[in-house]
């Protein structure tokens, strides 16, 4: 009797975890279906929110450097998506950003001042306006080893420049020389291409590089080689044109002139916060680009927080009388085949008002 009690109450007892058991996986079940129902539902709502961002293709002039940490910084930061914008960074196709501009299958991209020329007048001239200056200065240059005199443009005599073969930049180069006494013709040209600086001057096959010196002069430091330096800017301030900027199609800022500013003061949220946190703005760039070296980034996002606005208050400012002041040079100098008319090929039209 004692024996079948007991298994009647045991018996009773599983019975009743059982259904406790029974329900409480129903109840799992119930609530399990309605989380992915809110889950699923939270991600159509994303989707449907990112479908109705407008689209913007930009692209790069080159493999992606501090020159443009601030589009990886609005991407990553969301700034974009707080514009109602969705923007693609893009590497340049062979015949450069330009042309895709241009030809609107990119909204906006990366140029300079100089390599604009050909674009602003002839018959071939292209429907593009630069919109931002990516830095407020030139921080271009030459660079050699440090004792042999290239210290001052004159020093180029006798020496092995890696030229690019452009008139202009072998323009360039002889108005600084002349305007400290040197001879142009005494330089012997070497026509290269040179992407790695510090092995190029250590092998010595050539002598001087024209660089960008918030990334090749920066490297050199990082690789411990040392090195002498002039800028164009300091010898002539003519030569402080603007070097890189953001430039876009014609036809979309005529027709999206809000969206276009909406995508320039993203932009410049994310060149703000990179003045602003150099270190933490070079993680994001190697987060986008993980192949730099991370050394390198560092110290020339700290050298590039200095640049991008320098003593403006407002980021991608472009003066005009400088602009005008380097293509009335080229014109003065019968640089170019027609002569560019002051205030082509820049606007600050589509620039956030500085606060």
């Amino acid at each position: 009797m004692l024996n079948l009690k007991l298994r009647k109450i045991v018996t009773g007892i599983l019975i009743g975890t059982m259904v406790f058991a029974l329900a409480g996986c129903g109840n799992s079940a119930k609530d399990s279906k309605n989380e992915t129902t809110k889950d699923d539902t939270a991600t159509e709502e994303t989707a449907k929110a990112d479908e109705e961002l407008e689209k913007i293709s930009f692209v790069l002039d080159w493999t992606p450097n501090t020159n443009h940490t601030g589009l990886y910084v609005a991407q990553k930061m969301g700034y974009f998506k707080e514009a109602g914008l969705s923007v693609e960074i893009v590497q340049p196709p062979e015949d450069g950003a330009e042309m895709l501009v241009a030809s609107g299958d990119a909204q906006f991209g990366v140029s300079f001042q100089d390599s604009m020329v050909p674009s602003l007048i002839g018959d071939d001239k292209l429907p593009i306006t630069a919109v931002a200056a990516v830095l407020q200065h030139n921080t271009s240059g030459i660079i050699s080893r440090k004792g042999e005199g290239m210290d001052k443009p004159k020093g180029l005599e006798g020496k092995k420049y890696a030229t690019w073969d452009l008139p202009i930049e072998k323009a360039t180069i002889q108005s600084v020389m002349e305007a400290e006494g040197g001879d142009f013709s005494k330089v012997e040209l070497i026509p290269s291409t040179v992407t790695d600086e510090v092995s190029a001057l250590k092998s010595k096959n050539v002598d001087a590089i024209w660089v960008f010196y918030g990334w090749a002069g920066i490297a050199t430091k990082v690789a411990g080689l040392e090195t002498d330096y002039f800028a164009f800017k300091d010898i002539d301030p003519v030569f402080d044109y603007y070097t890189p900027v953001i430039i876009g199609n014609n036809d979309y800022l005529a027709n999206n002139a809000d969206k276009a500013k909406a995508f320039l003061s993203a932009v410049a949220k994310g060149y703000e916060y990179a003045i602003e946190n150099p270190e933490e703005a070079a993680d994001i760039l190697l987060e986008y680009a993980p192949e730099l070296d991370k050394e390198l980034v560092v110290e020339s996002q700290k050298y590039m927080a200095e640049q991008y606005k320098a003593e403006v208050e407002q980021w991608g400012y472009i003066d005009p009388t400088r602009w005008n002041g380097f293509y009335n040079w080229l014109n003065e100098n019968k640089l170019v085949d027609e002569e560019i008319p002051e205030n082509t090929g820049f606007s600050n039209d589509y620039l956030e008002a500085a606060k």
